[in-house]
């Protein structure tokens, strides 16, 4: 994985005992498996994949779902860049069906996956090497919960899924301070916030139920 800068924003952290067990079981098994992280916007989803893969190295390869954010160019033709971020707005039968390549992939096969790049708002084809002898892939992302087709299809393609609890007060700083490093003022961020990000928290919100662990991530 293609190591991104560490933001400002971000703090040095260390993995909750839950996780260290739960990873220790499932590098364990002999077999590959795929771990979902799910939680909303701002929660510290690709902190925590990153401090996964600092602390197991080539045993742990990181697959975000952003990666599958449609373009801009399709966004504004399908009328939804106001809502980019939305379930709706992914290109969810592609991310499970990569999912499905990456959970039978074959010994000599390398699979390639997208990656978001914040800096210019869009998806990169190709830019994830996914190799085939590295037994956990830690995907990320809002919606892996979702009960709306094709997400349970992707469910169906994890061995797991942690759901991360962030207090909201401490979400909504983390997420104000990404937006506006990324270039938004910060009454474009509180807008963007009120109007995208926090309809798609309530809705990710309540699916925290489905998980099959709590991560407190604080």
């Amino acid at each position: 994985m293609t190591q991104h800068p560490t933001h400002p924003f971000e703090q040095p952290v260390t993995l909750p005992d839950i996780c260290l067990q739960r990873i220790t079981s499932l590098l364990a098994s002999g077999h590959r498996k795929i771990l979902g992280i799910v939680a909303p916007p701002g929660a510290g989803k690709s902190t925590l994949a990153q401090r996964l893969l600092d602390q197991y190295g080539g045993a742990v390869q990181v697959v975000p779902m952003d990666g599958f954010h449609l373009a801009n160019s399709e966004l504004e033709r399908l009328g939804k860049r106001s809502r980019k971020g939305a379930p709706d707005t992914f290109d969810a039968w592609g991310y499970q069906g990569l999912l499905r390549r990456i959970k039978d992939q074959a010994a000599d096969e390398v699979v390639y996956a997208p990656d978001f790049r914040r800096e210019i708002e869009e998806a990169i084809a190709g830019a994830l090497p996914v190799l085939p002898d590295t037994p956990l892939i830690v995907t990320e992302g809002n919606y892996l919960l979702l009960g709306d087709s094709p997400w349970p299809q992707v469910r169906q393609a994890l061995d797991e899924i942690w759901y991360l609890d962030v207090p909201d007060a401490l979400r909504h700083e983390r997420l104000l301070a990404r937006h506006m490093h990324f270039g938004r003022s910060r009454q474009q961020a509180l807008d963007w916030m009120a109007s995208t990000d926090t309809p798609n928290a309530v809705r990710i919100a309540q699916t925290r139920q489905h998980a099959d662990v709590c991560v407190p991530w604080v």
